[in-house]
């Protein structure tokens, strides 16, 4: 249903909805708030703390607008009680149209430091009168272009008696697991009565999408040959031989993952392994491990990567451990007599190992006999990625490695086609890196200390989670803390690094920093998934409170590789107590598994398991603050219709809908 056919809609609205990647009234539905007014409990500002969130009623005294800065700042003159404070709206010129003086109800993130004295940042506005007519709990929603709360409200309202979210869960199921019908799980969103009525439609919402995923994978892995066809003839002796090529001794969780893999390759059926283990366990040499026992078989092996960087560098560790073997490299650089010279070898076997990235993945590169597939990182590869791989061997087994930690119960439920191998333990030689939250005062003596690393030979990591565009004012980008970066630190080499960067420039960067051309890496979190820097001592993350704890902990573990002692320092833009709550985590444990298994006790499963790490999959459940319990749910409800005899056709049909959308999406 189109959104002209609701109330309020025009046709240049629906060009502003268009902007938020809303079309339908159905779509609209899914536009979940981003918060929501109490308007029983307002505050006042003289009782409100440092970037606390708060809704109050002021005066505005005066509006204006500074045309000429870089972004546009709408900034308003407002009085409470004899406080004479400031409202500041970057990047909303259409502020300035719609504020005028008068009384006025004000939503948003209060900041009373940094010298400018107390101010509200972006908050959400309404006259006092119209908004004396909105009782109880309002929801606040995300807005574009000249949309504002109103419009949105009124036509969330008016489609939601008009557009259509039946349930795909069959009823029956629906009533034993005590499910509300979806229509009002999603009013209870939009209009809540109390708080209790957000998290009882969220979480119903959250078991019907999760649902809907969880039976994709299903009908996506099941009905698999797993046969076993490629026959490996390695013994155990010629694998201890192997591994006594590496300079260090495995650790009994290494150990223990080669002998499941020995045993799987041995086995009558295909291997289809997770291999999951912290930052710096030892994880590759596993891996090449496993390609021996591929290689000295007589087949070939495949390894790929997301970035060119980390598939040289697999390459340049496969060189060295496989002296008798031919290794190539085939990545999108590659040049084009290279790759034509490459894919012969391949596809005639005069290359046993190929190290690449996705350009391993077009369709004119083949192979003689490919019976091992690994992929590095394997959760920024889509599912149809990772079968294009494996389709090139003929039942090829197949080994996907991660270092972003997955609590057990969640990866029963998205990995439990699987056998997982989980290496908790690290090698002898690795770092214990030191973990600090930076307050306001010491940030000067932190960037002192990165200029004596760097003297010294060190190398220091920054990391911003945006690119640019600061909406709220308060969190750093990176293209911001480079300049800055570069004028309180002249005598520094500082590179910058992010996503909008083309990939050749992106590996050129990452590669001159490896090697030392520069001492500071001024990035977003592309560097998660990194190289292996050993000079890197210190990781710097600006508003580590919008990160992850897992992410918080991969971003670590790109430092501490080396000899030297190394260094976290986090810096945070809002100071909550869930976020000391979370902080105090990654201060106190070094242990991944127990980190992700904090947060999702912590923040719940509508962060873990949200949008962010799990591309377009979830974008239904964006905002919602669901509980970990509703992903439960689901997979007991997924479990029950397949198995139980209901519309087994209707649940394919949905299955294989949702599989095509996530073709080209990386999974979590």
């Amino acid at each position: 249903m189109r959104l002209t056919s609701l109330k309020f809609i025009s046709e240049k609205r629906e060009k502003d909805f268009a902007k938020l990647n809303i079309h339908t009234a159905e779509e609209l539905i899914k536009h979940f708030p981003r918060a929501y007014l109490d308007l029983t409990r307002p505050t006042q500002l003289a009782d409100a703390y440092h970037n606390d969130v708060v809704l109050t009623v002021c005066e505005v005294l005066n509006v204006e607008m500074n045309r000429y800065s870089k972004r546009p700042v709408v900034k308003a003159l407002c009085q409470q009680g004899g406080i004479i404070f400031e409202a500041v709206w970057f990047n909303q010129p259409y502020v300035a149209s719609k504020l005028l003086p008068g009384e006025y109800l004000f939503y948003g993130r209060v900041q009373n430091k940094y010298g400018y004295g107390c101010r509200i940042v972006n908050p959400s506005f309404e006259r006092a009168e119209e908004a004396a007519r909105l009782k109880g709990i309002i929801p606040v929603y995300p807005l574009a272009g000249s949309l504002t709360q109103g419009v949105v409200r009124a036509a969330v309202k008016d489609a939601l008696s008009k557009a259509v979210c039946h349930s795909l869960i069959p009823q029956p199921l629906c009533e034993k697991y005590g499910l509300i019908p979806l229509e009002r799980a999603y009013a209870m969103v939009h209009s809540p009565q109390s708080e209790k009525d957000i998290k009882a439609g969220s979480d119903r919402i959250a078991v019907e999408e999760y649902f809907l995923l969880i039976s994709a994978f299903k009908v996506i892995k099941g009905g698999r040959d797993d046969a076993r066809v490629n026959r490996y003839c390695v013994t155990g002796e010629d694998v201890r031989a192997f591994i006594s090529r590496f300079p260090f001794p495995f650790t009994e969780g290494q150990k223990n993952a080669v002998n499941e893999i020995f045993a799987n390759l041995h086995s009558p059926h295909t291997m289809n392994r997770l291999l999951q283990g912290d930052v710096g366990s030892g994880k590759t040499a596993v891996a090449l491990t496993g390609i021996y026992m591929a290689v000295k078989s007589g087949y070939q092996a495949a390894m790929i990567a997301p970035t060119e960087v980390l598939a040289r560098q697999n390459a340049a560790l496969a060189e060295r451990y496989f002296p008798d073997f031919k290794v190539r490299t085939l990545t999108g650089s590659t040049p084009a007599a290279e790759k034509r010279k490459i894919k012969e070898e391949l596809a005639s076997g005069g290359a046993d190992i190929v190290c690449g990235t996705h350009a391993v993945l077009t369709e004119d590169v083949a192979f003689k006999a490919l019976a091992l597939a690994v992929c590095d990182e394997q959760h920024r590869f889509g599912v149809a990625q990772r079968s294009s791989l494996t389709g090139k061997g003929f039942g090829c087994d197949v080994l996907v490695m991660s270092a972003t930690p997955i609590p057990r119960t969640l990866s029963l439920i998205f990995y439990g086609d699987l056998d997982v191998t989980t290496i908790k333990d690290k090698p002898r030689s690795r770092q214990e890196i030191t973990t600090a939250v930076i307050s306001e005062k010491k940030y000067g003596a932190m960037l002192r200390y990165v200029e004596e690393r760097a003297a010294a030979g060190e190398q220091t990591y920054f990391v911003c989670p945006k690119i640019e565009g600061d909406e709220e004012g308060t969190v750093m980008s990176v293209t911001e803390l480079f300049g800055e970066l570069k004028e309180k630190m002249p005598g520094v080499r500082i590179a910058l690094l992010h996503g909008k960067m083309r990939d050749r420039q992106k590996n050129e960067i990452m590669a001159a920093f490896k090697n030392g051309e520069y001492d500071c890496l001024v990035s977003t979190t592309v560097v998660e998934v990194g190289i292996d820097v050993p000079a890197a001592t210190t990781m710097i993350i600006y508003n580590a409170e919008r990160f992850g704890l897992s992410q918080l902990h991969q971003l670590r573990g790109r430092v501490g590789r080396g000899e030297k002692k190394s260094y976290c320092f986090l810096l945070l833009g809002a100071d909550t107590e869930e976020t000391r709550e979370r902080m105090a985590v990654m201060k106190n444990s070094s242990d991944g598994f127990e980190i992700a298994e904090a947060d999702l006790k912590i923040r719940g499963g509508g962060d873990f398991l949200g949008t962010r790490q799990s591309g377009r999959v979830l974008s239904e459940l964006k905002n919602l603050r669901y509980d970990v319990s509703a992903v439960f749910t689901a997979k007991a409800v997924s479990d029950e219709a397949f198995s139980g005899g209901f519309d087994a056709g209707l649940l394919t049909r949905v299955a294989i809908a949702k599989y095509e959308s996530l073709k080209d999406v990386v999974l979590n």
